[in-house]
Parts: C-alpha cells; structure tokens; sequence
C-alpha cells in the first residue's frame, strides 16, 4: 500500500510539474506581443460610478486587472477567485464586448460580484490593450506588468504572482 501511494504520489507531482512548464510556455508565447512597458491608460468610469485610474492605483501597490466577458465560459471559473482577492487587493476588471451596462449589472448581481468593473462595450480598451484571450489576468505595478496570464489561473495562482509583484 504504502508503494503504491508513493507511486501515485510520483506521479502527481510530475503532473503538476509538467502542467506549470506548460501553462508557463504558453503564457510567454502569448504574451509576447502584450505591452510590459509604456502600458496603454486604463482609465474610466466603473459600473459603479467611481473614477478609476490605473496608473494612480498601480502606483503604492500592485493591482490585479482582470479581463473579462459575460460570454467567456473560462471566466466563470476564474471571477470567483478575483472576487475574493478584490476583498483584499485593488482590483481593476474590464468586461470585454458584454453588452450594455444594464446587461453586465445584472450578469454581475446574479454571481454576486462586487468587483469593480469597466464596461468595454466596444472593445477599445481590449483592443489598446492587445487581449486576444479571455479571461487574461495582469498584475500591474508602478505603471508595468509585473504578471501576465491568460486562460484558466487558479486563486493561488493568482495570489503567488501579487505576492511576488
């Protein structure tokens, strides 16, 4: 028994090992055309009314920018863990061609998200910005990314790059 645990346990961490040189690889390839430096302004209002600022926000700490849409079925897995984190770290969310405000209000009610949220109707700010990918995740500080991530990234995968900002 205690063979056949370790053997199991072999190969779970060869797994896990192999799915982050992976996961790694495929974020360097996708990001190499995303701005690092000299990032675009990401600069409006939120659903909420509030003014924000990235570049202010980014300034004293390091602020998660998720990109989002409505349709993404990936986002349903990955906004649960931005919506705990915006509990305890800036959070700066742009919702990617979702409709109307109206629309990405209720959609935000329904899941019970409070995370603030940039309405990009129309794509601009995706299109500035270079996303290709929903959900695409950014850690940003001082002005660059520190991080960047596409595709499905767990609440401690998330965490470990804020921390490491």
């Amino acid at each position: 028994m205690k063979q056949r645990l370790l053997g199991w346990t072999k190969q779970l961490v060869i797994f896990l090992l192999l799915a982050l040189v992976i996961t790694t690889a495929v974020d360097v390839w996708r990001g190499k055309e995303f701005p690092k430096h000299n990032i675009p302004a990401l600069a409006g209002m939120t659903l909420a009314g509030e003014q924000v600022d990235l570049a202010e926000l980014s300034k004293d700490q390091a602020v998660v920018v998720y990109f989002w849409a409505t349709w993404c079925p990936v986002c349903r897995f990955v906004s649960p863990a931005v919506e705990t984190l915006s509990e305890f770290y800036p959070v700066v969310t742009v919702a990617l061609s979702s409709g109307e405000e109206i629309r990405v209000k209720k959609y935000l009610q329904h899941h019970e998200y409070d995370f603030d949220v940039v309405n990009d109707e129309n794509y601009d700010l995706g299109r500035d910005w270079n996303v290709k990918v929903t959900p695409t995740i950014l850690i940003v500080k001082d002005g660059e990314v520190k991080w960047f991530t596409t595709g499905f990234t767990s609440l401690p995968g998330i965490w470990w790059r804020l921390m490491l900002s």
